[in-house]
């Protein structure tokens, strides 16, 4: 028998062609619109009468070059959606799915370990990412160096990364919690009101001063603050990837422990 993790990479094949093309097709009608909207006259004054929490917020302070407009348009609201709902059903299905349809019994005949199991799911789910982060990547580059936008590959790659990291870690909240409860329903609902209640938080650290100290614990504010194009590779990106590995971890005792449904 295949591995675990070739069996969830083929598994999710379809999923990942679907998802690349739709992603790649965006950010091109996305990054389409720079070249109308970077000649608008008055573009300056316009964005100054936004109130400057919201221009803090959708990163709108440099929305006259490419790099800003990519910042706001893409990287602020619709990559990380997109990320994030491609991650958390994903994680969701590796393990509670596979119980709810009656294959996770097949898998666990098998010499593999709950915790091997578990651990191979979740690499399964970060090369998926990783997979539409290349494709990200490799569309926003096609997108600036058709419509002019000059943005760096450095700075590009490092902000890619971060998207995909910050979907990794709700991704892998949805498998741990799947792992957990048998129950994908539970793993998608408790994955996504988490990831909501960080974004949530991360939008109040932006308007409300008091909240500031609290939002750095937000992984939005982990990912997207200062940019993410132009503020570089930092070291609290790392947090995404370390609490990922924790929740995985956390989960595979309670796992191993659990009986698992048949279905019948």
């Amino acid at each position: 028998m295949r591995s675990v993790f070739t069996k969830a990479l083929t598994d999710q094949r379809r999923s990942l062609i679907g998802w690349g093309v739709g992603l790649f097709l965006m950010v091109l009608m996305e990054t389409a619109l720079w070249p109308s909207i970077g000649k608008m006259p008055d573009l300056q004054q316009f964005l100054a009468n936004y109130p400057e929490a919201m221009r803090k917020l959708f990163n709108m302070q440099d929305f006259g070059t490419g790099t800003g407009f990519v910042n706001t348009e893409l990287f602020s609201i619709l990559v990380p959606v997109l990320l994030l709902t491609y991650a958390i059903g994903r994680g969701a299905r590796a393990i509670a799915g596979e119980e709810e349809t009656g294959t996770l019994e097949v898998l666990l005949v098998t010499p593999v370990t709950t915790t091997t199991l578990l651990a191979q799911e979740g690499a399964a789910l970060l090369t998926g990412l990783l997979v539409l982060g290349t494709v990200l990547y490799a569309a926003v580059i096609a997108g600036s160096v058709l419509f002019g936008m000059g943005i760096g590959l450095l700075p590009l790659l490092s902000a890619t990364l971060a998207m995909v990291l910050l979907a990794a870690e709700f991704g892998c909240l949805a498998l741990a919690i799947g792992a957990v409860t048998g129950r994908r329903a539970v793993a998608i609902g408790t994955a996504a009101a988490a990831a909501v209640g960080a974004y949530l938080l991360y939008v109040a650290g932006e308007l409300v001063t008091a909240l500031e100290p609290w939002q750095r614990l937000s992984p939005f504010d982990q990912a997207m603050s200062g940019g993410p194009i132009g503020a570089g590779f930092r070291a609290v990106h790392l947090v995404m990837p370390v609490v990922a590995v924790l929740l995985v971890a956390a989960a595979a005792p309670r796992f191993a422990r659990r009986d698992i449904a048949v279905a019948h």
